[in-house]
């Protein structure tokens, strides 16, 4: 490995540009803009090329292999996506243009709004939250609006279940609310009798994902919709797993107030690497005003067949969320998608991710422990123990994994199952894959019990052994190189 570094190919005078002389006065920069000490290696640009190159063939991702992170639904990005949103007309626009010369990106805008508010069951929808996350929060701070607006200032607390996503107490906790957490009952469904002593006039809303995270359709849902709503709060519906519904079931008619959808994950706009994702926000008619502007908005003028758009600000809007429009390049990429799809097609999306995770369980099931054994939705999570084998955590067996050319799964999440792996085929895997995924899980399990050392020495066969990721989180190092003497 140590090879391979671009430092060992440093050498005094080499040089991959070599830029003309400057035709402006040369400016000394001011000394304590300067560092004193910068190691940058001194190579040629095909050495350079060469280096990042390798790098990038060390990458893992949803091109290269099966990629089963459940939660967060790494599947295959269609490339007639990349290709619509890498058009000039798209790709060149500037968000301080005219708007009569970007009616056609407004168009595009103004149709994924209507297709996400049909697909999810709502009134109107924003399109500015630049990450899931961010609708979350977006969500919060409309539930936040819409009862101060109304004088109701005594509801401080959201409610969210145990198997929530980490970031709905975030998003809620930043938003200046109280968060309770409701228990699970013992087939993963939101625990009722715990969530209606919690429903009392200060409730201002709950936090619920639907399917959960524990990869099950909450069979409560609208007897929570209605234990909320009959208390005076909203229903916040984290859209994370709405790749399981599309089609199906329209959130919006299950009593769900609002929504996020994750344009990176049910939409299949690029994912992972920190962004750019896209958390779109749908709401039902009580609340749309409360949306962040602008929104696009539909002018039908003398011809209807040539309608005008614009952007209007929501009259009682919690404000703007994000610089400009939101991310332009995902709603492209998604636009495409819904309509390479069709409804019939997306209907497909959520049925094979749904028919993959069960094969996919009843392959595991009975060799790993299933918590909670029922029909799973889009995903399922096992545990990575064995009572009866000592030392084997679900970090051994996603780090074995790797040997078999496969990204590991989630671990450790949802936190309300020891040991989690969290499993996510997603819908654009063949059964060949998938068989050959769960062949890898089987043989792991074996050597658990029979050869616990290679799990624990594993992976063996990537360019880097395991590291030691707790010192690596402790001891940061942060600098712009490695080290000469860095043995990889």
């Amino acid at each position: 490995m140590s090879e391979s570094l671009i430092y060992d190919k440093s050498a005094p005078g080499r040089r991959g540009v070599r830029f003309p002389e400057p035709d402006v006065p040369h400016y000394e920069l001011p000394e304590d803009l300067l560092r004193k000490d910068l190691p940058l290696p001194e190579v040629s640009e095909n050495e350079v090329i060469r280096h990042y190159t390798r790098l990038s063939q060390l990458n893992h991702g949803v091109d290269i292999g099966f990629y089963p992170l459940g939660s967060c639904t790494m599947k295959y990005n269609p490339k007639v996506n990349e290709e619509a949103a890498r058009l000039f007309g798209f790709a060149q626009l500037h968000p301080l243009q005219n708007i009569d010369t970007v009616q056609g990106a407004m168009h595009l805008m103004y149709q994924l709004q209507e297709f996400l508010k049909e697909i999810g069951g709502f009134a109107g929808i924003t399109l500015q939250p630049a990450a899931g996350a961010q609708g979350e929060l977006t969500g919060v701070l409309i539930i936040k609006k819409y009862h101060t607006h109304r004088g109701d200032l005594k509801r401080n607390k959201i409610l969210l279940p145990d198997s929530a996503h980490g970031t709905n107490p975030a998003s809620s906790a930043m938003s200046g609310f109280q968060v309770v957490e409701i228990p699970s009952d013992a087939r993963g469904n939101v625990d009722l009798e715990a969530l209606e002593a919690e429903c009392d006039d200060t409730l201002a809303g709950f936090m619920l994902t639907n399917p959960n995270t524990l990869g099950l359709f909450d069979e409560h849902v609208c007897q929570i919709a209605d234990l909320v709503h009959n208390a005076g709060g909203v229903m916040y519906g984290d859209g994370a797993n709405m790749n399981a519904l599309l089609g199906i079931a329209k959130p919006g008619d299950l009593g769900i107030d609002i929504m996020h959808y994750n344009l990176h994950k049910t939409f299949s706009t690029p994912h992972g690497g920190g962004g750019p994702g896209s958390g779109p926000v749908g709401v039902a008619a009580h609340l749309v005003d409360f949306l962040p502007g602008p929104v696009v908005k539909r002018e039908e003028l003398d011809d209807f067949d040539n309608p005008y758009y614009v952007f209007r600000n929501p009259k009682h809007s919690i404000g703007r969320m994000k610089a400009f429009h939101g991310q332009f390049g995902m709603m492209v990429r998604a636009f495409t998608y819904i309509m390479m799809h069709g409804p019939d097609g997306l209907r497909e999306v959520s049925e094979y991710a749904v028919l993959n995770a069960n094969y996919l369980m009843h392959k595991l099931k009975g060799v790993y422990h299933l918590p909670y054994d029922r029909v799973c939705m889009h995903e399922f999570v096992l545990e990575g123990r064995w009572p009866e084998i000592e030392g084997i955590h679900a970090l051994d067996i996603s780090k074995r994994l790797m040997d078999f050319g496969f990204h590991p799964p989630t671990n450790y999440f949802p936190l309300i199952v020891r040991e989690a792996l969290m499993i996510e085929p997603t819908e654009t895997e063949t059964r060949e894959t998938l068989d050959a995924f769960a062949d890898a899980m089987l043989q792991i399990a074996e050597e658990a019990k029979t050869d616990p050392e290679m799990l624990h020495g594993a992976p063996h066969s990537t360019p880097i052994g395991r590291l030691d990721e707790v010192q690596a989180a402790k001891n940061l190092i942060l600098c712009c190189g490695l080290p000469k003497d860095y043995a990889g």
